[in-house]
């Protein structure tokens, strides 16, 4: 590793301890009409600025990631301590007030109620000289503010004003003004609308894109990218035409811990030389990745890594969280295949009409390899990877499986979906795929078929 490549990203701000009480509810109480919740399992994981830093470590490529963030001498800290130990380096700002603690109630995969404690201000003191050297040295720093001090003391604000790399900021609405020498600001919606206080209104691209040039010259920062959940983010220089980064859509999944995602994924790009509009095209996906793979109650699972270092959406990874998902909550799983070599009306319509008979849809496409076996050696005429693309940008296409055997025998073993659902010009006769659905409890079923469509017909056309 060069001199540069073995910098550390540094992450300053507010650490909290997360904690979900998890378990099941059937019941309400008799004297309120509030859930019992029963089987409580509890599980306790980094928040804040620590979550960000754990998940920055785990993109980073083997990069050192430090956390620099008051801690106190409590339970909580030392729960804390214990869940990052081995996976950053802490450097502590000595505390006096008690450690935050986020505990969520929740059924299944969803909320019912929310107790902090811990107090909205933490007390602390000096900011020690490794921290300061740290921030200075880094390859990039991220400063993820909770609205609890840290971002306001004037030691910490000079050490990030005199950072040698580029400094990523995800605001709070409780928290200090970015330093103006930061390269990008990373507000949610709500906090650049609370925080521009423009006339605009409403959340169109250009009340949005109007917020983050306000944002800029109000900051005088380098440039604001507004995250905007599932719709992606917009960055913007505060001149000229905002870049917009639309999402890939992501069916459930927790959207707990996104922003902090999206923050670490940027800061991890900046400093392995990524542009700032590379930067959070990447961190897009990773935000979308990540809340695929569960959220923040999936904070220790291990991502996929890119070749830029930086989360990316793992097929497989996002199938089986699909199939959870859709099972746990007692979900139908359909699924259908083919070559989709040209996507066309006939397609279309059996796709379509494949997707409403349960709760997601899975399409299972031949390989490049298993097509030319079973077309002849000019097909396929476009690319499994980009036949993969073309289908997930259809709404009713929850997830694409690519195989490579001449039958999807062995991917429906791995999917075990409900449903398997073919075009109707297989009418009458004895799928193959039958016999493997039925080991399961699963039905084969044909779908009505669009007469006239067909890719051989669209190519033997084109050739005339």
């Amino acid at each position: 590793m060069t001199r540069a490549a073995a910098r550390p990203i540094v992450v300053v701000g507010d650490a909290l301890l997360d904690v979900d009480l998890v378990g099941t509810a059937s019941r309400l109480t008799p004297d309120a009409p509030v859930p019992v919740v029963e089987d409580v399992d509890t599980r306790e994981r980094p928040g804040g600025a620590a979550l960000a830093a754990v998940l920055a470590a785990r993109s980073a490529g083997g990069r050192e990631v430090v956390l620099v963030t008051p801690l106190a001498d409590d339970e909580g800290a030392a729960r804390l301590r214990a869940l990052l130990d081995g996976r950053v380096r802490l450097i502590e700002i000595p505390a006096s007030s008690t450690t935050p603690v986020k505990q969520r109630i929740r059924v299944g995969d969803h909320s019912v109620a929310r107790l902090d404690s811990g107090g909205a201000v933490s007390t602390f003191g000096e900011l020690p000289a490794a921290a300061a050297e740290a921030i200075r040295g880094a390859a990039a720093v991220l400063v993820a503010d909770y609205g609890r001090g840290t971002t306001s003391a004037p030691d910490v604000r000079a050490a990030l004003t005199a950072a040698s790399g580029p400094v990523v900021w995800d605001p709070h609405p409780r928290g200090a003004d970015p330093v103006p020498s930061a390269r990008l600001v990373t507000p949610n919606g709500a906090e650049a609308a609370r925080v521009a206080e423009l006339d605009a209104t409403g959340d169109g691209l250009a009340a949005v894109g109007a917020r983050a040039q306000a944002l800029i010259a109000h900051w005088g920062v380098g440039a604001v990218a507004i995250t905007l959940g599932a719709r992606g983010a917009l960055l913007s220089y505060g001149e000229g035409a905002p870049m917009v980064v639309p999402a890939t859509p992501v069916t459930g999944g927790d959207p707990c811990g996104a922003g902090d995602s999206f923050a670490a994924a940027v800061t991890v790009a900046l400093a392995g030389g990524a542009v700032t509009g590379e930067a959070v095209t990447s961190a897009v996906a990773a935000a979308g990745a990540f809340v695929a793979r569960g959220g923040a109650t999936a904070w220790d699972a291990e991502p996929a890594v890119a070749a830029a270092g930086v989360d990316a959406p793992d097929p497989a990874s996002r199938l089986t969280a699909l199939l959870g998902r859709g099972r746990s909550a007692g979900g139908t799983v359909v699924a259908t295949g083919g070559c989709f070599d040209l996507l066309h009306a006939g397609h279309v319509a059996t796709l379509r009409a494949a997707r409403g008979l349960g709760d997601c849809l899975v399409v299972c496409i031949n390989s490049d390899a298993s097509v030319s076996r079973l077309k002849g050696p000019s097909r396929p005429l476009v690319t499994a990877a980009d036949r993969a693309r073309v289908l997930e940008a259809l709404e009713f296409v929850d997830a694409v499986v690519v195989f490579d055997e001449d039958t999807p025998t062995q991917v429906l073993e791995r999917v075990r979906p409900d449903v398997w659902a073919k075009g109707g010009d297989y009418a009458g006769a004895d799928l193959p795929e039958a016999a493997v659905l039925q080991t399961w409890g699963g039905q084969a079923v044909v779908l009505p078929y669009l007469d006239g469509h067909s890719t051989t017909a669209l190519v033997e056309r084109s050739r005339v």
